[in-house]
């Protein structure tokens, strides 16, 4: 192996996967150091994406369960760094990418985790700062992405609230970056949400959501991205042949924006793609599902992954099950997952070797531990001075009813 060049091992384990690549760490210090580089991360992941490699399901219920995306067969739990705070809702997923998952517990408690290395960054908190005229917030959504440009990994959180009418609203976006491990405030979101669990959709560096101009129900639906580069607003433009009233969704497969036209009343989803990004003439109907023709009884399907050759595409059928649709038969086989909780959450999650910031990670966590703590004593000063004054009047009673 001595006399090979860095350049041939490199292109011999990139094919590996992390588990293999960790324990390969340590053969050498040069291996070390080429396993623990940049490029060698990148070109990792790059071919991982391009092959259709080292991918799995995360599924989400009370607890997170990994399957094999190769295989399919058994869902296994898995253990993460919010596992010991989650107080039985179940710890929500927040966003995927490049083998990185975004962990909720709470505003207080979010996470940046790396299933495959094992390695987690606890991120700080960061206020919601509402308009003098609201107290309430009405959607809480975030998205996590890659910006190429700055090389670094972005959460988005977007914050909408009542506005001073029914017709009316406001907004607060903050974008938390990796590489500076500190949230700021970018321009606020002109338009209005349409799910309250609509995370961001990341296809092509920028993340979608389903939105419209005010927040009557009838009002038109159309899909807008947030650039993680230029961290700009843009409509995206959608097919022409819509013509009939559905509702919409969008997804991501295989890196490429999709649309999920959902027609209830004919009991039809069409799936389409944009197989060129940001041109609206390379919009292309994937597939289509029919109630009963191809799958017997459904309220939505959404696309997960593209199978390793490419023809078929994994179904998530209404999150209890999944099913393969064969893209030339045009028919539907159920996949049956071993451990698999009854209903769930599904995202795709590439393994990866990409880095978080240990020490960022205990320090964050230090100081979030000091706010609870600060926020726990205040709160028992309060009930204290309350007990106090509880006492007192009934103190005060019982004086004057014995001088009566």
């Amino acid at each position: 192996m001595a006399s090979l060049s860095l350049d041939i091992i490199s292109d011999i384990l990139c094919r590996l996967c992390v588990e293999d690549l960790l324990r390969f760490r340590c053969v050498s210090k040069p291996w070390c150091s080429l396993i623990d580089g940049p490029d060698f991360i990148k070109l990792h992941l790059s071919r991982s994406l391009k092959t259709n490699t080292n991918l799995s399901l995360v599924l989400r219920y009370c607890y997170l369960f990994s399957v094999n995306f190769d295989s399919l067969k058994r869902a296994q739990k898995l253990k993460h760094p919010l596992d010991e705070n989650d107080k039985g809702e179940g710890t929500e997923i927040l966003g995927s990418c490049n083998g990185l998952l975004a962990l909720f517990n709470g505003e207080e408690e979010i996470a940046l985790w790396n299933p495959s290395t094992r390695k987690s960054l606890m991120l700080p908190v960061t206020e919601i700062e509402f308009p003098p005229w609201c107290f309430i917030c009405q959607f809480i959504v975030y998205g996590l992405g890659y910006d190429p440009i700055s090389d670094d990994y972005k959460l988005v959180r977007m914050v909408q609230f009542y506005g001073k009418d029914a017709d009316s609203f406001d907004s607060e976006v903050k974008v938390y970056s990796l590489k500076t491990n500190s949230w700021r405030r970018i321009k606020d979101f002109p338009f209005y949400l349409k799910y309250k669990r609509g995370y961001g959709v990341l296809a092509n560096n920028a993340l979608h959501w389903v939105v419209s101009k005010k927040p009557e129900s009838d009002t038109k639906s159309f899909v807008v991205a947030l650039d993680l580069g230029t961290e700009e607003y843009r409509v995206v433009d959608l097919p022409d042949c819509l013509d009939k009233e559905f509702h919409m969704n969008v997804k991501a497969l295989g890196g490429c924006l999709c649309m999920v036209a959902n027609y209830w009343e004919f009991h039809v989803v069409d799936i389409w793609i944009m197989k060129e990004y940001g041109v609206k003439e390379s919009w292309t109907k994937l597939l289509t599902v029919k109630q009963p023709e191809v799958i017997s009884d459904f309220e939505f399907v959404f696309p997960l992954a593209y199978s390793k050759n490419g023809d078929k595409v994994l179904l998530n059928q209404d999150d209890i099950k999944f099913v393969w649709y064969d893209l030339k038969s045009k028919r539907v086989k159920n996949v049956r997952i071993r451990g698999a909780p009854r209903s769930f959450e599904a995202e795709m999650l590439v393994g990866s070797l990409v880095p978080l910031n240990g020490n960022g990670a205990m320090i964050n966590k230090r100081k979030q531990d000091d706010q609870k703590k600060q926020r726990k004593n205040k709160k028992e000063r309060l009930w204290k001075g309350l007990n106090v004054a509880c006492a007192q009047d009934i103190g005060s009673l019982e004086i004057g009813k014995e001088k009566q």
